[in-house]
């Protein structure tokens, strides 16, 4: 069986396209629409993986990444911004943050499992 991965997205389009890859790809998906309720559910379910999207309503992936590394999460857990931030020095504040690594929306859906996967075993 998988791991079971928190999504912490704002786009209900964006949520439903990687809810579906990663679920029909047998991982075990968890949904949280804003920053806070990510958080509180990382700390509730103790994912093996996070994707994060940095542009969120109530609090930014940065400050999401930066909470979660320094916050009792466990230090195996794999997070990954997923963000259409695809500016000059974006992928270097999102690693200073505490994320492994960072993939740009948007995404292919052909890929993002295995680019996600990539990531996972370089970290």
């Amino acid at each position: 069986m998988k791991p079971t991965i928190l999504i912490i997205e704002d786009n209900e389009q964006n949520m439903y396209m990687l809810s579906y890859l990663l679920t029909k790809s047998n991982y075990n998906v968890i949904e949280a629409f804003n920053g806070l309720d990510g958080f509180r559910l990382a700390h509730e379910n103790n994912p093996e993986i996070i994707l994060i999207d940095i542009h969120l309503p109530d609090m930014n992936g940065y400050e999401i990444c930066n909470k979660l590394r320094h916050n009792g999460l466990p230090k195996g857990t794999t997070i990954i911004a997923v963000t259409s931030y695809a500016m000059s020095g974006d992928r270097e504040k999102a690693i200073e943050a505490g994320a492994n690594g960072y993939l740009e929306k948007p995404i292919n859906p052909e890929t993002f499992v295995s680019e996600m996967e990539n990531i996972i075993k370089k970290k």
